[in-house]
């Protein structure tokens, strides 16, 4: 990607595999409430792509994998195009169409927040959300056989994982994630030690390994009391938009960018516009040109 030339901002209008519903619309509530303003200052150009399935009658597991097979395209089509790819997105499952997009390397790894760990499969989901599964299929826990449809993607190791926020996750997510070997800064080590110190270390360990990452942003790592709520599963205890820029900030210090995703965004329940200004305030951090 060279700098500067410019953002394609890929929309994924969809939640469960329905169009502009709920988190759904999220993605082009952004785009018409100052996205475009937000990136102009850093960047020459900020171009629009509205990805759409073509499955009739939708399917929630069927849809999200057609999104991530065009997501993906799209996602490769900027790289080679010098464009940064910004995916909005109602699902966080649109990760596996960007890590696609991205292509496979070792040198890859994941910094992901969210309130939630989606690190369910469909053995242990009690609900049956695909959206709940989506860091688990990153890592190749599961949908594997529908996860080898998008283009390029292969799962990334455990250990290349940051997972920043997480404090709503069920007993069989916290299983799992012990037995794993991803890095967890939970909202209890960030008590404990402070964000900025807890945080730290796990991009330091992280950069011991990879080079490069990708940055998904579920909103409702926001604080749903300090900040308001992101969506309809948002909780308390989470981050305020300063930390969250200034957790960009450090990720940016140490890592190229390769690619961002901004995911999970409800507007109808942003009822003060605070949840907006944070998104996009932290999209400008995500793109903005490196200091010199």
């Amino acid at each position: 990607m060279v700098e500067g030339l410019g953002v394609r901002a890929i929309l994924v209008p969809y939640d469960s595999g329905h169009r502009g519903a709920r988190m759904g619309r999220g993605p082009e509530h952004l785009l018409a409430n100052g996205l475009r303003g937000a990136l102009g200052p850093n960047r020459k150009e900020v171009h629009q792509v509205v990805v759409e399935s073509a499955s009739i009658p939708p399917a929630e597991v069927a849809t999200a994998f057609e999104l991530d097979r065009l997501v993906s395209l799209e996602v490769r089509a900027a790289i080679e195009a010098g464009e940064f790819p910004l995916v909005l997105s109602g699902n966080c499952n649109a990760s596996l169409g960007t890590l696609g997009g991205i292509g496979p390397s070792s040198s890859l790894g994941i910094v992901w927040f969210d309130a939630h760990a989606d690190f369910n499969t469909p053995e242990t989901t009690t609900t049956g959300f695909t959206d709940g599964m989506g860091l688990a299929t990153a890592v190749g826990h599961c949908w594997s056989a529908m996860a080898a449809s998008i283009p390029n993607f292969n799962p990334l190791a455990e250990s290349n994982v940051v997972l920043v926020g997480a404090r709503d996750t069920s007993r069989a997510e916290r299983n799992r994630l012990d037995d794993s070997e991803i890095l967890i800064v939970g909202a209890e080590l960030a008590e404990r030690e402070g964000l900025p110190e807890a945080l730290a270390a796990a991009l330091d360990a992280l950069r011991s390994r990879v080079g490069s990452v990708y940055v998904h942003l579920d909103l409702d790592v926001l604080d749903a009391e300090r900040v308001g709520p992101a969506n309809e599963f948002a909780v308390r205890g989470g981050l305020t938009r300063e930390e969250l820029e200034d957790a960009i900030s450090m990720i940016r210090g140490r890592f190229t960018v390769a690619a961002a995703g901004i995911a999970s965004y409800d507007p109808a329940l942003d009822g003060t516009g605070a949840v907006l200004q944070a998104g996009l305030a932290c999209a400008r951090a995500l793109v903005a040109p490196p200091r010199v």
